[in-house]
């Protein structure tokens, strides 16, 4: 199978930066697009060419897919904070659906094939029924989720239009970090449980709070399915290759492990690997999370070749530490 080139937008972010290594290391020719807003150019490996821009300029892109020679896009650029989606609910429609508009009309434009989209589990709002299916009922409670699912109900519109195929990955929670220290979470003040947790655990912050402690769970806090990033990163890859075997074919997933570990877990896992006590702050609950939000991983497993490497909450926790480490250093912080 022809490895063709591959356009990451946001590719200096989180998740994008780990594919960006995920593809550069299994061969595949790789751009990045990314404004740079939340993303880090130190993110980005030397010999991959990063296009300073916007995913809404279309002379941009047109460039870009010609100079490239661009065969698949894969679609990480957005805004992802769920608070702030709610109150400002236009940004969010903006970032991430009409500017995915834009980016999927200037690939059709461009006769691209294939299209990775990064979707979320927030697409199903609060589940009634957890593990959930990828054909559970899609009831975003927040803008934030909405506007992912715009994005996959354009795709799925495009697709049958175009001679374009897509596979929307719906997220769950992604947390760790590079195995090699190459790249990780490096928002200044993400709002990611572990992020949170390790930065704690090494002084940057002097607890972590936790949300609701009455939830419908073994220990009273939320339970959430983990994954680590760059067994996220490798189903992408796994994604495309299964969108250029078959073109005809589009793809919906869940991207998880398909078991939950609760917010005390998590903080029982760093503490573990640090040899220390994270301060913990019990909180009221915040609006709109749900008592427990796992996948059901059954299609995923079905579909690719898709053999998670790092499927242990310590592992993660373990990179998400170096990662840390390591960031501390990159900005000189004592």
């Amino acid at each position: 199978m022809g490895k063709v080139p591959v356009l990451v937008t946001g590719g200096a972010g989180y998740i994008g930066s780990h594919a960006v290594l995920a593809l550069k290391d299994a061969g595949w020719p790789v751009a990045v697009i990314d404004n740079l807003t939340t993303g880090f150019r130190f993110a980005i490996p030397d010999g991959v060419p990063l296009y300073e821009g916007d995913i809404e300029d279309g002379a941009l892109l047109a460039r870009i897919f010609a100079e490239q020679k661009i065969g698949a896009v894969m679609h990480f650029a957005g805004s992802i904070i769920v608070p702030d989606s709610v109150e400002n609910p236009l940004k969010y429609y903006h970032n991430n659906t009409a500017k995915s508009r834009a980016l999927i009309a200037a690939a059709v434009e461009a006769g691209v094939s294939h299209f990775i989209f990064s979707s979320t589990a927030a697409t199903y709002g609060i589940p009634e029924v957890s593990p959930v299916t990828e054909d559970s009922p899609k009831a975003p409670i927040n803008p934030y989720g909405m506007s992912k699912l715009m994005t996959e109900t354009m795709l799925a519109d495009t697709a049958r239009a175009h001679p374009i195929n897509y596979c929307a990955l719906r997220y769950f929670n992604v947390a760790g970090a590079d195995p090699d220290a190459r790249t990780g979470q490096s928002t200044a003040g993400a709002t990611h449980l572990i992020k949170v947790a390790v930065e704690a655990a090494l002084g940057k912050r002097s607890h972590v709070g936790v949300f609701g402690t009455d939830y419908d769970t073994p220990d009273g806090t939320g339970v959430r399915d983990y994954i680590h990033v760059s067994d996220l990163a490798a189903a992408h890859v796994l994604a495309l290759e299964a969108l250029i075997e078959e073109p005809g074919r589009s793809l919906t997933m869940n991207c998880g492990y398909g078991r939950g570990f609760s917010v005390l877990e998590v903080l029982d896992a760093v503490d573990r690997v640090t040899n220390n006590k994270i301060v913990r702050k019990l909180e009221g609950r915040r609006a709109g999370d749900p008592d427990s939000l796992i996948s059901d991983n059954r299609r995923i497993k079905a579909t690719l070749p898709w053999v998670p490497r790092y499927a242990d909450l310590d592992v993660i926790v373990s990179h998400a530490l170096a990662w840390e480490r390591k960031l501390t250093e990159i900005r000189g912080e004592s």
